[in-house]
């Protein structure tokens, strides 16, 4: 990749990130898995029944673990991943994503951690003592008088991660990263210029601006439940997010990347921009489609695979 590296799973086993991932979401499972090292992925998905999950910061998500255990489960072995440890894409939903500046971070991260939890302790309505927790260091500046870091920070609650963990193991397979699905589809974009980046899905929109290695703008916001109410407020949150691009870069954004639950085009329609061009963060393959897909997003699942072997 030549654009943003992402190193933030929330909870990651030693050996780096599993060339396996699966992304959980409100309507059913997307996996994808690379045969072996330099080949494209191979993916698939599946549905389970309404109501199986309900993304958020209060646990139960999961409200069926038997249909959600059993769609991870098929569609990982359609894939067939080559080990039983698998990134996990979790719902936007389920997590908060922050931009934080410091003027010094420890470098352990042993060291920084606790330091990151007494930051966020204000900032989300869970403890985070029993939060699971990452962070990347996205950009250190110095002058003759401070320091300033920027950092990305990942949190979820405590409860919450363990139930996407739990059903992953019930499935048979071993949760070796943990991943947003908005942070997992930013690795997946191949660009070094600015570009407005949107992940929808049923509950959330995720707004980002992404330069090169920089994250300048990260943004979830929940939606309503009537599609008029939801409509408008994606209208507004797209349009505070080029509102700030334009502000930062100094012109107005002419393109956008979607992933999500709609297609591009709806999503296009659903915007009713002219100005902006709506682009797919991963096209649909050709090839490499193991199971009949409707409207699930790549990105997310295709950004997770990104540099692993």
């Amino acid at each position: 990749m030549a654009a943003l590296k992402l190193k933030v799973p929330i909870r990651s086993t030693t050996g780096g990130r599993p060339a396996a991932a699966c992304e959980i979401t409100h309507e059913g499972v997307t996996a994808a898995a690379t045969p072996a090292a330099g080949q494209p992925p191979v993916y698939a998905a599946e549905s389970f029944p309404a109501d199986s999950l309900q993304p958020g910061l209060l646990e139960p998500n999961v409200a069926n673990h038997a249909a959600v255990s059993t769609a991870i489960r098929s569609a990982l072995a359609q894939v067939q991943p080559r080990f039983k440890a698998v990134t996990v894409v979790v719902p936007d939903s389920a997590v908060r994503v922050f931009l934080l500046d410091f003027d010094t971070l420890p470098s352990k991260p042993e060291e920084a951690l606790p330091v990151l939890r007494f930051r966020l302790r204000k900032s989300v309505p869970f403890d985070v003592e029993q939060a699971g927790i990452s962070y990347q260091i996205l950009s250190e500046g110095s002058s003759r008088l401070e320091t300033q870091w920027k950092v990305l920070a990942a949190i979820i609650p405590g409860p919450v991660l363990e139930e996407y963990e739990a059903v992953v193991r019930m499935a048979g397979y071993e949760p070796g990263s943990v991943l947003p699905a908005s942070l997992a589809a930013l690795a997946a974009i191949d660009s070094q210029e600015a570009i407005l980046v949107v992940n929808l899905s049923a509950q959330a929109l995720s707004t980002s601006i992404v330069s090169g290695n920089d994250i300048l703008l990260y943004r979830t916001v929940e939606l309503p439940a009537d599609p008029f109410g939801q409509q408008a407020e994606v209208q507004r949150s797209v349009a505070v997010a080029a509102a700030f691009f334009e502000d930062k870069l100094q012109v107005r954004p002419h393109r956008l990347l979607y992933s999500g639950t709609l297609s591009a085009r709806d999503f296009a329609v659903m915007m009713d921009d002219a100005e902006l061009a709506v682009g797919e963060v991963v096209p649909k393959p050709a090839t490499g489609i193991a199971s009949a897909f409707g409207h699930q997003s790549l990105a997310a699942v295709t950004g997770v695979l990104a540099g692993t072997n």
